[in-house]
């Protein structure tokens, strides 16, 4: 069971009465489970390659400040050891914690059984892998813990600690009036049940049903974990899909899954690498643009933190795959052979695709001829299998989705054309937002918002980003969905750059305007209805070489315009867009596909010609389908289109 065992780095630390290292012993990729032994107490057992040892829990202290980058410490007073992991998958480190030490808690509720009890009992050792994790659990684990201020809480759950939510206790109705104090108890109570209801409303949001076993902490659908399996069995993936379909999401799933140190998520995009808390890929590969001859990529390539880093990788991810240039991908694998000393393709790396190629294809200079990835010899002998997803969650409306959907492949009937032509006089302002306006060049969208802005009466805020190196504030720039510097006004339009509450509406893309600058903070009031003061946050990125770099500056920015390009993984709910100047192939699909609904989008300038797919793409994605086709009777996943490589039809 996922939620009860790990396979990481662990260093055992043993320890003396004092607290002090006596002895440390370090392993690779051990595996450590929690189990039961036969009177039912909690043990973590640590697999050696020719030995296990079990340690019986009872107290413990888990340290999980960098649990996010897959380390964490369990300190066991009794055993006077302590286990440092790293290098764990972090979404199945938070879990297996949550599971360790709420089942402790109501492992102390019932009790531990004496030695003496043990002695007499007549059962025979044994260990059993523990049940999952429930909701009673954590009731009964956060109502244990919350009840005693001695123990504070070691772990908390999304940001709700144990003294937050207890086991509701009644009263009978004529002691509650009789009470002298049971308006204090009623207001407590009440505060207490709304903490728990909180919690609950938590769990759901991230794919845990309340009356389910908490199998996974965020829900993936059906063909999102079918992608994710394929992953987690080390093949070769490319997945494609339409925009909304969460193809972002599942990839932060999908970095949650992997181990961390062998684990390089990068995306073609500073943009899109935001997305997922990753690096470009051009600066992970440490070649620059590319352009130069192979044998100099190559010696780029071999400095030391760059070749260190192309060792250490066993796991590339690449989103918006569509915008990397198919002789830079040809070049990036002949550069993963060389460095890595490997014949295997990419070095044996195991390839991680995201993307849509009937999005925004690579950019090309004047006269340059566009090469796709999939026109390279390197994907044709990397990837394995092709997933599609389909299940578009971005827009609910389904005359809304089938016109993207024809959009996308570049048909404009009639009935959609018309469709979005009688958008344009429509009145989409509302409680004082006004729409975004996507722009297909950033020139116009700096010249709109410096505009309004200057027009708006009234006092300026500055909003200056905390970078914690300066040196890195360029680069933090191309990275980092938030400016250095932010000027607002009251009445500026503003959108959020960061999911803050997915429940409440506070997403990536959400619209607002400024109501009120309070004790240094702004005020937004949102298009979903909620009010909320936005206070500044950390965006922490992965560069060369293992470092680290951090920007804390408010999640916003302003909204009167944003480009096509920087709209990307956004969802709009009041947007206005100009096609008068596309120039690009799947940029009309690319725009027209962030508005949440109809009724939110304006579209002005439309003109049919804007809506254009490239036919090597079309081409590409026809082919696709039609394997798929053919191979549907032999292959159990539908989503699932192996790669056009005779050998690979044969081996299978």
């Amino acid at each position: 069971m996922a939620n009860a065992s790990l396979t990481c780095s662990v260093c055992i630390e043993e320890l003396s009465a004092t607290g002090n290292v006596i002895k440390k012993s370090q392993y690779q990729n051990l595996n450590i489970c929690l189990g039961r032994d036969e009177f039912r107490e909690i043990l973590i057992k640590v697999i050696f390659p020719k030995k296990e040892s079990k340690y019986s829990v009872k107290e413990l202290l888990i340290h999980k400040k960098f649990v996010k980058d897959g380390k964490a410490t369990i300190k066991l007073p009794e055993h006077k050891i302590q286990l440092l992991l790293s290098n764990c998958p972090p979404d199945q480190l938070v879990m297996f914690l949550h599971t360790l030490q709420a089942k402790l808690d109501v492992l102390k509720q019932k009790g531990f059984l004496t030695q003496r009890q043990k002695l007499f009992s007549g059962k025979h050792h044994e260990f059993e892998e523990i049940s999952p994790l429930t909701v009673k659990d954590l009731q009964v684990s956060h109502g244990a813990r919350g009840q005693s201020s001695s123990q504070p809480s070691s772990l908390t759950t999304h940001g709700i600690t144990s003294s937050h939510i207890t086991k509701k206790r009644s009263l009978p109705s004529s002691a509650q009036e009789n009470s002298p104090t049971s308006l204090e108890n009623e207001a407590k109570r009440q505060k207490l049940m709304a903490a728990k209801t909180a919690f609950l409303k938590l769990t759901k949001i991230n794919g845990i049903s309340p009356s389910k076993v908490l199998a996974k902490p965020i829900q993936l659908t059906p063909e999102q974990n079918r992608v994710l399996e394929a992953v987690l069995k080390g093949r070769n993936i490319f997945f494609t899909g339409s925009a909304g379909t969460g193809k972002s999401f599942l990839l932060k799933r999908i970095v949650g899954a992997l181990p961390p140190n062998h684990t390089f998520a990068t995306a073609s995009t500073g943009v899109a690498a935001c997305h997922i808390g990753g690096t470009t890929l051009h600066a992970f590969a440490g070649i620059g643009s590319g352009k130069a001859p192979l044998s100099q990529c190559v010696e780029l390539a071999s400095r030391q933190k760059v070749a260190q880093q192309w060792r250490a990788c066993r796991h590339l991810i690449i989103d918006e795959i569509s915008m990397v240039d198919g002789d830079f991908f040809n070049k990036l694998e002949t550069v993963a052979r060389v460095v890595r000393k490997s014949d295997q393709p990419f070095g044996g790396i195991q390839l991680i695709l995201c993307g849509d190629f009937l999005q925004l294809p690579p950019v090309t200079g004047p006269g340059e001829d566009r090469k796709f990835c999939f026109q390279s010899e390197a994907w044709q002998k990397s990837i394995d299998v092709t997933m599609h997803l389909t299940d578009v969650k971005r827009q609910s409306d389904k005359k809304f989705i089938d016109l993207l959907q024809q959009i996308r492949k570049g048909l404009c009937p009639p009935t959609v054309a018309r469709t979005l032509q009688e958008t344009g006089d429509k009145r989409i302002e509302k409680d004082g937002v006004v729409a975004t306006k996507l722009c297909t060049h950033k020139v116009d969208v700096e010249q709109i918002n410096i505009s309004k802005l200057k027009e708006l009466a009234g006092e300026s805020y500055m909003f200056t980003a905390s970078d914690v190196d300066e040196a890195y504030t360029q680069q933090l720039n191309t990275l980092c969905p938030v400016p250095a510097f932010l000027e607002l006004k009251v009445g500026a339009q503003v959108m959020l750059c960061k999911n803050l509450d997915i429940q409440r509406g506070l997403v990536n893309g959400a619209r607002g305007v400024v109501l009120r600058i309070e004790a240094g903070n702004p005020v937004i009031k949102f298009v979903c209805g909620v009010t909320e003061t936005i206070k500044a946050i950390r965006w922490v990125f992965k560069i060369g070489g293992g470092n680290t770099i951090v920007r804390k500056q408010i999640p916003l920015k302003l909204a009167w315009a944003i480009s096509i390009h920087k709209s990307q993984g956004m969802t709009l709910d009041c947007v206005e867009i100009s096609l008068a100047k596309v120039f690009e192939t799947g940029q009309a699909y690319v725009a027209l596909s962030r508005a949440k609904s109809l009724e939110g989008l304006r579209v002005v300038d439309f003109n049919m010609n804007c809506v254009r797919a490239d036919p090597k793409v079309l081409n590409f994605y026809t082919r696709l389908e039609l394997k798929h086709k053919m191979m549907h009777n032999g292959v159990e996943d539908e989503n699932e289109i192996f790669r056009p490589n005779p050998s690979v039809f044969n081996k299978r």
